[in-house]
């Protein structure tokens, strides 16, 4: 079947190739005829808005479009020299066929012209001329000859004297020079004329100021082109003189303001046709393209025109223009049969090639269709292996993720069962060691050793659940404000004891100690811990270890360096992966310490990095600041003690009890407490203690419901993991009932994670304290919730009428209390009222509604019930229209009496004393 699909896809390649090769060679053929049969021409105009250069470009254009091989691009100058050099450059550079040049200046051009020529490009120079020789042909009217006509005109008009003023153009063209020298050796040493003066342009003021020095003499004015006539005679028209003057211009152009009209309307008394020579220069073009040699020379013919001849000439001119209006609608009209006639030879082409294309199609249809009846069986066999694989995979990893997650699941929870044997030691500890304070003896040293290696033995298990965390990346950061110096030197503190047993030289410096770094002090603490232990127990007696804080810019850098057996060099790359052991460590150890503290500072975006020689060094790298956080990682936390006030007083392991309240409560005024917990021994530890403090009622969790409700406790302690129900379950089960909403509930648990404290939050418990716990804080926060609860009570005591607008309740607690006064008012004037009837109308029993009220109110239900009435006489005593005795039976009292009574042992005065105090008010 491999050998199948080989040949098939052999087939489909040599296929492709054939097709895309016949397209290449039919693209490239068609390229190949049109490139050429083209004859690229350029033309750099040295002007572009004067009406004879836009005839010689129009001119151009309609004799290019006669020949449809002919690509004619026009550049337009504008006056710019500089421009004019880069247009013609640019025709060099694209390698153009011909370029047609009428230059701007004779000097200027001549490098880039001989460049061209150089290049064995053909050059045309058109109306203007260089002062080089390095062209092929030049094409224009003879100037010198157009000059000398325009003298001979006004020589032969009359006999008389004659003056004369000439005006030539502005700059030093061939034109411009040549028709001046004509023009003025014609007129030299004739004794009939006088040439006044000549200008350079037209300086109208000038100008007009001569012909007010010259008077009505015979006047005779010859121009270098038709529209400097024309502004002469406007300036002569400006002063009145026109008709005393005869103007004779250059250009005898067919326009609206050209020079045969000029001469038409008068104004002009003659002008010399120069013709512009563009559809000369596009035949010259062509004939040099073709290899025909043409003269340097291509003289122009000319002629004058005057009010003998114009309107014939203009007539001429129109029929010309006439003609080259149909010749051009012809060009186009063949311009478009030549494109239909080039889109359907495509079209032509390419339907053959679809044709072909098409018939080799089908018949790979017809093959394919045979090959994949084949293949259909084949693939049909190999499918139904495949997929009993594929189960068969599934299967295994089903088994295999089962199991893993259940070997997990056994490994975090036996990590998590370590803590409580871990918290019964060390709350052993703690009393052990506060009955030696208490004697006022120092604590063995025996249970030195014990804390020591008890909280050794927490760290190992926070490093186990810890790694399981970071497996999972279900760690979440919380930094602090922190001066590094200080939170080093506390942790220096602990070790300073282990390295004056062992003589080892331990110092701590650092380059500034007010450094503060935003870190998350709880990990830390274990990257620190993890580092110090490591450097300990591979230095030797009498060794050195150093920490050491630099300050590095916008980094702090803390290198922790020791002198002790070292990494072997060709493991140290290793050091951080999760169970790595070096070949030279004899010492038990897991293998995932470094490995987590790399993650942990890397969570800080630090690194962390090892180099030995002599010794081990550790380095770890943070950022200043707090950019590098995100808003929801940052907390405030209390400032660390200070690395000087740790100096001056010696550690102290031991918690401090001062500060928290001693005084034990009455027999009489005990609270009662339920405690909740699986384990043996903490429960009789636990209950054991409490006992001096609270009535201890306990529970294994299978029971814990139902004591909670028939013995309505004062406050509740209870384990997360227990054999019935968990904690989180009990505390929302409470939480939810009407009967123990209001009772304060602490968990007791080995799970520190994020999710399990919202789990906790979300089951409505008060206080979530985590394994191993000291002893003092749980008596404290025991304390604590229930103070609370007292100044909550007494609160409402003193305020029974704000009760209803309240918020300080829970929410089925507020609801209890809303629905309960308003029982009481709706039957507050029936004497009978009875507190069975509030019980029935709550649904609960006598006993339970006698402790919720008890437990919220701190008062029994009658004295409750008594109070709301109380609330409202003291209110109805406030309407002088209601007598003593309707208020005393609106408000359920048998008798005015014993209305009077109650109400004087409640507020301290009678009835009317209030009623009259108040109306006083």
């Amino acid at each position: 079947m491999l050998i199948l699909k080989a040949l098939n896809s052999i087939k489909k390649l040599q296929f492709y190739k054939y097709v895309v090769l016949l397209l290449l060679i039919l693209s490239a053929c068609k390229d190949s005829q049109h490139s050429s049969s083209q004859i690229n021409i350029g033309f750099a105009q040295g002007l572009g808005n004067h009406p004879w250069r836009q005839a010689m470009n129009h001119a151009m254009e309609i004799q290019a479009s006669l020949h449809s091989d002919v690509n004619l691009t026009i550049s337009k100058a504008d006056g710019s020299i500089k421009k004019q050099i880069n247009d013609i450059q640019k025709m060099i550079d694209d390698n153009l066929d011909i370029i047609i040049i009428s230059p701007l200046d004779p000097n200027a051009l001549v490098p880039v012209v001989e460049k061209a020529y150089a290049k064995k490009i053909p050059v045309i120079l058109l109306d203007r001329k260089i002062n080089s020789d390095k062209y092929v042909t030049y094409i224009g009217a003879d100037n010198v000859e157009i000059g000398k006509e325009a003298a001979q005109y006004i020589l032969s008009d009359s006999k008389t004297l004659k003056k004369v003023l000439e005006i030539r153009g502005d700059d030093n063209s061939s034109p411009t020079t040549e028709r001046s020298l004509g023009f003025e050796q014609t007129l030299k040493n004739n004794p009939n004329v006088e040439l006044i003066k000549t200008f350079r342009g037209l300086p109208v003021e000038a100008f007009r100021k001569t012909l007010d020095s010259l008077g009505n003499q015979n006047l005779y004015v010859f121009s270098f082109n038709d529209e400097l006539a024309s502004k002469a005679w406007q300036v002569a028209r400006n002063a009145g003189t026109e008709n005393q003057i005869k103007f004779i211009g250059v250009d005898g152009l067919n326009t609206k303001d050209g020079g045969i009209q000029l001469v038409l309307d008068g104004k002009l008394n003659a002008t010399l046709l120069y013709p512009t020579g563009g559809t000369e220069a596009i035949e010259s073009a062509i004939k040099i393209h073709n290899g025909e040699t043409l003269p340097k020379r291509i003289k122009l013919s000319t002629t004058i025109i005057d009010r003998l001849n114009a309107e014939i000439m203009r007539n001429q001119f129109d029929k010309i223009i006439e003609q080259q209006g149909v010749i051009e609608n012809q060009v186009n009209a063949v311009k478009q049969q030549t494109k239909l006639y080039s889109s359907q030879k495509e079209l032509f082409r390419w339907s053959v090639v679809l044709l072909i294309l098409m018939f080799c199609l089908i018949a790979y249809a017809i093959y394919l269709i045979y090959a994949i009846k084949i293949k259909n069986k084949q693939l049909t066999l190999t499918n139904e292996r495949v997929t009993i694989q594929r189960n068969q995979i599934e299967m295994i990893a089903d088994e295999l993720k089962e199991s893993n997650e259940a070997r997990v699941n056994f490994f975090t929870g036996l990590s998590h069962e370590f803590k409580t044997p871990i918290t019964l030691i060390l709350s052993s500890l703690e009393s052990l060691k506060d009955t030696f304070k208490s004697k006022g003896t120092k604590p063995a040293y025996e249970l030195e050793l014990i804390s020591k290696n008890s909280n050794r033995l927490l760290r190992l298990v926070d490093n186990l659940l810890d790694f399981r965390k970071i497996e999972n990346k279900t760690f979440n950061l919380r930094v602090s404000k922190t001066n590094i110096y200080d939170f080093t030197y506390g942790i220096f503190r602990d070790f300073e004891n282990e390295a004056k047993k062992r003589n080892i030289k331990f110092e701590i410096s650092s380059s500034n100690k007010n450094i503060e770094l935003y870190i998350d002090r709880n990990l830390m603490d274990k990257v620190y811990f993890n580092l110090l232990s490591n450097a300990f127990k591979f230095t030797p007696d009498n060794g050195k270890i150093e920490i050491n804080i630099q300050d590095k810019g916008n980094q702090v850098a803390i290198s922790f360096k020791d002198n002790g057996i070292g990494i072997p060099e060709k493991e140290i790359s290793n050091v951080f992966e999760a169970y790595f052991k070096g070949s030279n460590n004899r010492k038990n150890s897991s293998g995932i310490g470094l490995h987590l503290s790399r993650q942990f500072i890397e969570l800080h975006l630090g690194k962390i990095e090892v180099s030995s020689f002599q010794g081990t060094e550790f380095v770890i790298s943070l950022y200043k600041g707090n950019k590098h956080f995100n808003e929801d990682q940052m907390v405030k936390e209390a400032s660390v003690t200070n690395a000087e006030t740790l100096a001056k007083n010696a550690v102290n392991h031991d918690f401090d009890d001062e500060g928290f309240i001693h005084s034990a409560p009455n027999d009489n005024e005990r609270y009662s407490l339920l405690l909740v917990e699986d384990n043996t021994d903490l429960s009789f530890f636990l209950n054991n203690k409490l006992t001096a403090e609270f009535d201890v009622m306990t529970s294994d969790g299978t029971d814990a419901i139902d004591k909670a409700l028939s013995e309505i406790p004062d406050i509740i302690i209870c384990d997360v993991n227990l054999p019935d129900k968990n904690g989180f379950e009990i505390c929302e089960i409470l939480k939810n009932d009407l009967r123990t909403s209001h009772i304060p509930i602490i968990l007791l648990t080995a799970l520190d994670n994020k999710e399990s404290y919202l789990q906790g939050l979300k089951s409505g418990v008060d206080l979530y304290l985590t394994k191993p716990f000291n002893y003092p804080i749980l008596i404290q926060s025991l304390r604590a919730l229930l103070y609370n609860r007292e100044k909550l009570r007494y609160y409402y005591t003193n305020n029974i009428g704000k009760i209803v607008d309240s918020k300080s309740f829970g929410s089925i607690e507020q609801t209890f209390v809303n629905k309960l006064n308003q029982i009481i008012k709706s039957n507050i004037d029936n004497p009978d009222f009875s507190v069975e009837n509030l019980a029935d109308l709550l649904n609960i029993s006598r006993i339970q509604l006698y402790r919720k009220i008890k437990a919220m109110f701190d008062v029994n239900v009658s004295d409750y019930i008594n109070n709301i009435r109380l609330e409202q006489a003291k209110s109805m005593l406030q309407n002088p229209e209601l007598t003593i005795s309707e208020i005393a039976y609106k408000t359920g009292f048998s008798s005015p009496n014993y209305f009077s009574t109650v109400f004087k042992n409640k507020f301290g005065v009678s009835p009317n004393v209030f009623r009259k105090s108040a109306g006083e008010d």
